[in-house]
């Protein structure tokens, strides 16, 4: 790990913040360096192997920018004390945000195949199940929307194969080999279809 300058002593410190009041960029650029170590120090807290310490070092880093150009000395007696909450809050919100989006991607993942030789996702257990009473609230309007994106982005056929395929407007659900049958064309063929236009409907969902 990279070395960072010793900290700045009480008096040097409090004439750095004073220059900063006058907006003196420069005496900045020395209360973030100086306080690096402090970033350091943290970021111990956090080591694992699944972590970049020099990431989480950067991370840190952002929280220290914002504690330095944030700082009320009449509010607070020491910058050291602010500064590590908010270099901790913002080493906190970027380990949420990236396992919430670990959580997230990992939803896609084929965890198998159906009988069709079609890719399962863990998204398509979860869905097949019965909502709780949290997840209604927002099932209507998840539901208008999904049924809007149906007519607004999907072709002609994309759109009959979509509603065929998951029994949409309480129809009855079809394989891909009876879709197939149906409209005259291969199973593979229905297959893409089905792929492409679930791709985009998820595409303009999460938008």
């Amino acid at each position: 790990m990279r070395t960072f300058p010793k900290p700045l002593t009480a008096e040097e410190e409090k004439y750095y913040l004073s220059r900063l009041q006058e907006g003196d960029e420069k005496a900045r650029q020395i209360l973030i360096e100086y306080n690096l170590r402090l970033v350091a120090h943290i970021v111990k807290k956090y080591q694992s192997p699944e972590e970049d310490m020099e990431e989480l070092i950067s991370i840190g880093a952002v929280g220290l920018i914002k504690a330095v150009d944030t700082f009320n000395h009449e509010k607070a007696s020491k910058l050291a004390t602010y500064a590590a909450r908010c270099v901790e809050n913002e080493i906190l919100m970027y380990m949420r945000v990236k396992k919430k989006l670990q959580r997230e991607s990992s939803y896609y993942e084929p965890i198998g195949t159906d009988k069709e030789g079609n890719e399962i996702q863990l998204l398509d257990i979860i869905e097949s199940g019965e909502p709780t009473a949290m997840e209604q609230i927002g099932l209507k309007d998840d539901t208008k929307k999904m049924y809007d994106l149906l007519k607004n982005v999907l072709s002609e056929r994309e759109r009959q194969v979509v509603i065929m395929r998951y029994g949409l407007y309480y129809g009855r659900e079809y394989t891909q080999k009876e879709i197939a049958r149906k409209m005259g064309i291969s199973r593979s063929y229905i297959s893409r279809i089905e792929k492409n236009a679930l791709n985009r409907l998820r595409e303009y969902f999460r938008d």
